[in-house]
């Protein structure tokens, strides 16, 4: 296989994955520019191999060795680009790391993605899964993005609709969207800023610090310290934090559910169906703090499946199914799993 590109062989994707996982790629490429990728897609042997697009690695498990090319997304660069009457807009490289370039935006004096700090990832990743927190989703900011077509070897642009974001969705997740290697992504932030309080833990953090009107630095750090109360920090203990999707059910199953469960933990939904907290269906199962082999459940937050050392993406994959077949039994609802498996 001949290539001008420096790719590297049966490379250890442990530190590049958040589970922290042992895992190898049979070729490897730490893509800087966009050349790397037209240079890729021209060499006919590199172009036809197995392709795993990686970013920080916080929304994967591997569950064994990949038998291709993972090029891992390391593009870099932030600006501050204009602004209109409305918003200020900002544009970040997909390699940037997610909570450094949130960040960043409050430091220039701009709200708008502060709810949605120390989320682990970069800002490549932020638009495929539609990353959401505390009341806020990357599509409610989101303005559009570059993307490399694998298919045409062209650029394209992408708007919020053409993005076509849902519940932790998007179209890159899709059929038609999964040739994309998103480049870099602009955001359009709001300069008639108001805080976004309409999670009930944060509003009442915030209001025990006794901030009336906080500003955006105020509303990141409290989310911090949240998320640092309740989540395993991923260089400590191997995790892709919320492991499951809250699961939407209709109103009329929800409705039988608190006949039976009048403590079931639910949100209804303007189109009438009702989400449900996946991390109290699983608690109620018995499973917060219980492992199955070397992978666990976190003891503060049973959406959390941890990897206690040197747990394999089977056994993660063992746990997780085990999880969802007592939910699946105790409550007719089925999880699904946030992470990507690979």
């Amino acid at each position: 296989m001949q290539s001008h590109i420096s790719l590297q062989h049966q490379f250890s994707l442990k530190h590049l994955n958040t589970f922290g996982i042992d895992a190898r790629a049979q070729h490897y490429l730490r893509v800087t520019d966009e050349g790397q990728l037209r240079a890729v897609l021209a060499d006919p042997a590199l172009a036809a191999l197995p392709r795993l697009v990686l970013g920080g690695g916080s929304n994967l498990l591997l569950t064994g060795d990949f038998p291709g090319l993972v090029l891992h997304i390391a593009l870099e660069g932030k600006e501050v680009l204009s602004s209109d009457g409305q918003h200020h807009y900002v544009r970040a490289a997909a390699g940037e790391n997610w909570h450094a370039f949130v960040q960043w935006t409050l430091a220039q004096g701009l709200g708008g993605l502060e709810n949605l700090s120390l989320i682990p990832g970069t800002v490549g990743a932020a638009p495929i899964q539609n990353i959401g927190a505390y009341g806020a989703e990357t599509k409610d900011v989101f303005h559009s993005l570059r993307a490399f077509d694998t298919t045409s070897g062209e650029i394209v642009t992408l708007d919020s609709a053409a993005c076509r974001f849902a519940y932790r969705d998007s179209i890159f997740k899709m059929a038609e969207g999964k040739q994309l290697i998103i480049l870099e992504v602009s955001f359009a932030l709001p300069k008639a800023w108001q805080p976004n309080l309409r999670y009930a833990e944060l509003a009442t953090a915030v209001q025990q610090q006794g901030w009336t009107a906080p500003t955006p630095q105020q509303v990141a750090d409290t989310v911090i310290a949240i998320r640092r109360r309740k989540l395993p920090d991923p260089a400590e203990i191997g995790n892709a934090g919320s492991f499951f999707k809250n699961p939407l059910v209709p109103g009329e199953q929800c409705a039988r559910l608190l006949a039976q469960f009048p403590e079931l933990v639910h949100h209804r939904q303007a189109d009438g169906s009702e989400k449900l907290a996946a991390g109290w269906l699983i608690d109620q199962c018995g499973w917060k703090g219980k492992s199955l082999g070397r992978a666990g459940v976190y003891p503060k937050q049973a959406l959390v499946l941890v990897n206690n050392g040197g747990a394999t993406g089977a056994e993660v994959q063992a746990l997780a199914a085990a999880i969802q077949a007592d939910v699946q039994a105790r409550y007719g609802v089925r999880l699904e799993p946030e992470p990507v498996f690979v």
